[in-house]
């Protein structure tokens, strides 16, 4: 068994993989996140990536990922994140640091407070760890992890904006996986036409039902500029088949999947 995520070692998402992982589980290490959907994919294992953060939002390769591939969602975790700044050089030193863009803004009132300090975006926190490693007059915004893996010195921990920074991670698979009693779905709403009221109308489905939605955020088609679809996350209150049913006379929708938030050990 494989449990694929976002490497290298030293990521969140590879601190949660190995949270949760089972006894005879290996984890993959995959480059991208992009990356994560293929192996789940064409390896039919399970994958691990995040979503969304309380501090910067949502993750857009992740939703794309979730639009583009036949990828199912089978359960969530959240994960309290902390970010660690950390470097072999003193602060006066430093001339460059190493962010994943993300991290930027989840920790961007402290980077701002170091002026004069060039900032490159790095694919993952641990790839900022160890680019920090090996540059001179480096620093990295990292994990706990990252810095104890490349043995960089912590100049200064909890330098997120939020101290209940938090992460939401999505377990993926190749098919369908779903509980009998999902707390929880997630659909994309696909517009066949941009038409006045089609949004109202679809929150009205909703809100008719008394279903609660607990997310709900817009994404580029790629089909070209002011074409949208819609990301919604609701409750499986009593009648939550029969919307998505309703839903699918209106408009295009893909069911992303049902599932249940799970505990991370």
């Amino acid at each position: 068994m494989t449990l694929a995520v976002l490497g290298p070692k030293g990521t969140f998402s590879c601190e949660l993989a190995e949270k949760i992982k089972e006894d005879n589980e290996e984890i993959l290490l995959c480059p991208t996140i992009r990356d994560v959907f293929t192996a789940v994919e064409e390896k039919n294992i399970r994958g691990i990536v995040p979503v969304e953060n309380s501090e910067a939002g949502g993750v857009g390769e992740t939703l794309d990922g979730l639009l583009q591939t036949k990828c199912r969602i089978a359960a969530e975790y959240y994960m309290p994140i902390r970010h660690f700044f950390v470097s072999r050089y003193s602060q006066d030193e430093i001339s460059v640091i190493y962010t994943h863009p993300q991290s930027h803004e989840q920790c961007s009132i402290f980077l701002h407070g170091l002026h004069d300090i060039a900032l490159i975006h790095t694919s993952s926190n641990a790839q900022s760890a160890k680019e920090a490693a090996v540059v001179s007059g480096s620093a990295a915004v990292t994990t706990q992890s990252a810095a104890k893996l490349y043995d960089l010195p912590v100049l200064q921990g909890d330098i997120q904006n939020s101290k209940n920074n938090t992460t939401r991670f999505l377990e993926i698979t190749a098919g369908i996986s779903q509980p009998e009693d999902p707390e929880k779905c997630s659909v994309v709403i696909i517009p066949k036409e941009n038409r006045p009221g089609l949004l109202y109308g679809i929150l009205g489905i909703f809100a008719r039902r008394g279903i609660n939605l607990t997310r709900i955020e817009s994404r580029p088609s790629k089909e070209g500029i002011g074409r949208y679809v819609f990301f919604i996350d609701f409750e499986t209150n009593r009648g939550w088949k029969e919307t998505i049913d309703e839903l699918k006379k209106i408009t295009g929708v893909k069911e992303l999947g049902c599932y249940r938030k799970k505990e991370a050990a």
